[in-house]
């Protein structure tokens, strides 16, 4: 196995098998030709055709668009065609968060193919022995990835939330951070992969930040989704995202990334312009730029 293994693993989705979800020109998403075939029970609000899918009746304003999408997603709830909602809500875009046109609920985006945005963090220590990182064990009850090894804090970022102070959110729910120390964390860049799911596509954003902490750091989760965290020598965690698959799947991505930026893994690698290419795969988007209207 090797890095661009996970890399590849994360990019894997073929796009013929997938329609564009169109907005007034603009492409918001990428249904599976199945999920598109779902939606002709609202003859009135999408034309479904072999190659997109039109939102046709669609409100010109931001809480009217968000409404509307929201009846259809309840009433594919309700069929069993997506299993459940999230109860958080994701900007709608073609571009970035601030060029929203709706909302739509978190567990019903990949339904769409939709941009959705995250936060993921790397925690570590410099020690004697050299860099040392903290990763966190996902609880068994997690819906997705139970049990699979996770970056010290991640989480998506939902609408109307802004980085800071999402950043913080998260760092004290899954790590027992204070604000003071979460704001010590370093934005390095952001990470981008398109990844079909069983639950859809996945064309997802996930803005990156390193934050060195004290030796006497331990971390605590507070909201129930880690079980467990351990401090790690950073090469042992390099071999376990190299060889195993005991890491979610997008963590990978995240600690490649670390260790691009901090010389562990070489420019001399046969794979390195791969690598560091493949952290940052485009996403499937409009023809044209995205504004924003609110």
């Amino acid at each position: 196995m090797s890095y661009l293994d996970k890399i590849d693993a994360c990019n894997a989705w073929e796009p013929d098998a997938f329609v564009p979800f169109i907005r007034r020109g603009e492409r918001l998403g990428s249904l599976r030709r199945s999920a598109a075939e779902e939606l002709r029970r609202w003859p009135t609000r999408f034309r479904v055709t072999e190659t997109t899918v039109e939102w046709i009746e669609t409100p010109d304003d931001f809480e009217g668009c968000t409404s509307a999408l929201a009846e259809v997603t309840r009433g594919l709830v309700d069929e069993g065609v997506i299993p459940y909602l999230h109860g958080e809500q994701y900007p709608v875009t073609a571009g970035g968060r601030e060029a929203a046109r709706c909302l739509v609920d978190r567990a019903c985006a990949p339904f769409f193919g939709m941009r959705a945005f995250g936060q993921h963090l790397n925690g570590f220590v410099r020690t004697a022995r050299g860099i040392e990182m903290w990763i966190g064990r996902r609880a068994a009850d997690r819906r997705l990835y139970p049990g699979r090894l996770d970056n010290l804090v991640a989480g998506g970022l939902p609408h109307g939330v802004g980085l800071i102070e999402n950043l913080r959110k998260e760092c004290a729910e899954e790590a027992g951070m204070p604000p003071a120390l979460a704001d010590r964390a370093v934005a390095v860049g952001a990470v981008t992969y398109c990844r079909d799911s069983e639950r859809g596509l996945k064309p997802d954003v996930m803005f990156c930040y390193d934050l060195e902490l004290p030796e006497d750091f331990e971390p605590r989760c507070t909201d129930g989704e880690v079980e467990a965290f351990y401090r790690v020598p950073v090469k042992e965690v390099a071999e376990i995202v190299r060889e195993t698959d005991d890491f979610k799947l997008n963590c990978n991505l995240v600690i490649i990334d670390f260790l691009i930026r901090h010389g562990l893994i070489p420019q001399d690698d046969p794979h390195y312009v791969a690598i560091v290419q493949g952290l940052r795969s485009p996403l499937p988007s409009s023809d044209r730029r995205s504004t924003p209207t609110n």
